[in-house]
């Protein structure tokens, strides 16, 4: 039975309570909240054109702090098609370890969903770049956070929304006015879609993460939009992993594992022609879930060495972005 958002709100501004964690619990993690964010849920072509007048949502994020008192620097993590899972709790548990708070969003839960992946049509990917903004938002004010060393990480459906929050337009459109993310960081994210004003992007590192061998998102159209990037002279780079494939990090797969329901668009080529008008640029007409680019199967497997590499990457980039001690 699904509960109405104003029951919701109510449950979760009642857990926004201090957990103290006992000597016998795992370090570093000193206090633990839960929040409820207010957000909207929009189609894409509403996202595109600025529209507000979406179905409201109220979605829960878990805030993990490290340390009992001071500021910290913060990272936001966004779930991919399947919600928050075990990935996201390890990447937590590494950022409290270097004395760094992680704020984990659940876009699906409030919204009724349990997982998107074989039904990309329940949620489109941009509605979690407002979830992203609201994060950020709520942050910025919070009294054990530093509003100028906020980062944003997200896998997969997550990776997508992260990547595209560096726009300058779809920040101006949703985003706090008074806040910024001080660095992006996509793992296995989407960049079939060329939105206009897209290498219009944030001024802070930029950083993608991607197996070679990824056959749910294909790693050449983030080659290209880097290439792009580049060009413009932003601060992005997309590191590679021979044969990893998707979810390379999620520890708890085994190394290959065939996903046959989930939907992929490897052939799709996407861009946005006008503001709110998504198009295939093969057949030159409009873009649905239902088009025939859309196809279904893929292949998930752990790829420890390249997981150990892409943790140490972060960690070094957030050590200079945040200047951690």
């Amino acid at each position: 039975m699904m509960v109405s958002a104003a029951v919701l709100a109510i449950v979760l501004a009642a857990l926004v309570v201090p957990v103290q964690v006992t000597a016998q619990a795992a370090a570093p993690l000193s206090r633990l909240e839960m929040h409820p964010l207010k957000s909207v849920t929009l189609s894409e072509a509403q996202f595109l054109t600025g529209a507000r007048d979406g179905a409201p949502a109220v979605i829960a994020a878990e805030l993990r702090l490290p340390r009992p008192t001071g500021r910290l620097p913060a990272v936001v993590l966004l779930h991919g098609s399947s919600g928050v899972r075990a990935n996201s709790d390890r990447w937590a548990r590494e950022f409290n370890d270097i004395g760094v708070a992680a704020f984990v969003v659940d876009s699906f839960t409030g919204r009724g969903i349990t997982s998107t992946a074989a039904d990309q049509a329940q949620l489109d990917s941009v509605v979690m770049i407002i979830d992203a903004y609201r994060a950020l938002e709520m942050l910025a004010r919070h009294p054990r956070i530093d509003p100028a060393r906020i980062a944003l990480m997200g896998f997969s459906k997550g990776g997508f929304a992260t990547l595209y929050s560096s726009m300058k337009r779809f920040r101006r459109l949703y985003g706090p006015s008074d806040a910024e993310f001080a660095a992006y960081f996509t793992f296995y994210g989407t960049c079939q879609k060329r939105f206009l004003e897209d290498e219009d992007v944030a001024d802070r590192p930029i950083r993608l993460f991607h197996g070679t061998a990824d056959d749910w998102l294909p790693i050449e159209p983030c080659r290209r939009y880097v290439a792009r990037l580049q060009k413009a002279g932003k601060d992005v780079t997309l590191t590679e992993y021979p044969g990893a494939l998707h979810a390379f990090d999620a520890h708890y797969l085994p190394p290959r594992l065939s996903v046959p329901a989930v939907q992929t668009g490897p052939t799709c080529d996407l861009a946005e022609r006008s503001p709110g008008q998504m198009m295939n640029v093969r057949t030159g007409q409009p873009f649905s879930i239902k088009d025939p680019c859309i196809e279904r199967g893929a292949t998930v497997g752990y790829d420890p060495g390249a997981h150990q590499k892409a943790l140490k990457a972060v960690t070094e980039i957030l050590s200079a972005v945040f200047k951690l001690n």
